[in-house]
């Protein structure tokens, strides 16, 4: 279907199976080494896996005085702004997540007048989450791309609750491959919850191998390596498939 609304609009047929069309002269895609599937099949030449992305623009933030200093541990919870648009689901993971003994920022969205927060939770409409990310110790997150980037590229363990899209398959791999627990999004229950965040918090090993992968995409930023990608093909004009 998508490929008849390209070509109904002018444009060229997409490859075979494909939902975009590739550059000949570059092409480029973010997913960190350690959850990138294996391919039976390899990309093109053009092709440069940049891994993780992370801006640097958004607003500094600090931990609010309510919850600094408090006990357990500082849990950011986001489902995205279409996600956190479900107050149904928004309700029923407040009211979970306030039996435990943690505190909680949340980012509730669109619709954040429709639900009240519990007493070990603050929150707003909308939060500048890189900022926000290198305070908490663990991420509970509807498992969007770039969330699960920015939690691989800072380190961050997540529960994952996947809602539609991409989502899905990010939540399943981040699961498969240990850095964090996928949980069923509309029928987890209290002990399932909890149980994944202790699990997440008290994993050692878990905590030494993203010091490891998150030191490793620091030392290598994909933005910088992107803006240098592109000044070569703008320079030589020509593809570039090093």
């Amino acid at each position: 279907e998508f490929d008849h609304f390209c070509r109904d609009r002018g444009a060229p047929a997409l490859p075979d199976g494909e939902l975009i069309h590739p550059s000949r002269w570059l092409n480029l895609y973010l997913y960190p080494r350690e959850l990138d599937y294996p391919r039976s099949k390899p990309l093109g030449s053009t092709w440069h896996n940049l891994e993780s992305s992370v801006r640097g623009s958004d607003a500094p933030w600090s931990v609010p005085d309510e919850l600094a200093g408090g006990d357990g541990a500082l849990i950011y919870l986001s489902l995205g702004s279409l996600g956190s648009a479900d107050v149904p689901l928004m309700q029923r993971l407040v009211e979970s997540l306030a039996e435990t003994p943690h505190r909680y920022v949340v980012s509730k969205g669109p619709q954040h007048e429709a639900y009240e927060l519990a007493p070990n939770m603050t929150g707003a409409e909308f939060l500048p989450q890189v900022s926000v990310l290198p305070h908490v110790d663990l991420v509970i997150t509807h498992g969007g791309n770039n969330t699960v980037t920015e939690c691989m590229h800072l380190g961050k363990p997540m529960m994952l609750l996947p809602i539609f899209w991409d989502q899905h398959d990010n939540a399943q791999r981040v699961h498969e491959t240990g850095f964090g627990e996928r949980l069923s999004t509309y029928s987890f229950t209290d002990s399932e919850i909890a149980g994944a965040i202790d699990r997440l918090l008290g994993d050692q090993e878990l905590h030494a191998r993203f010091g490891e992968t998150s030191a490793r995409l620091q030392a290598s930023p994909g933005n910088v390596r992107a803006a240098d990608l592109i000044e070569r093909v703008a320079e030589t004009g020509e593809p570039v498939t090093d």
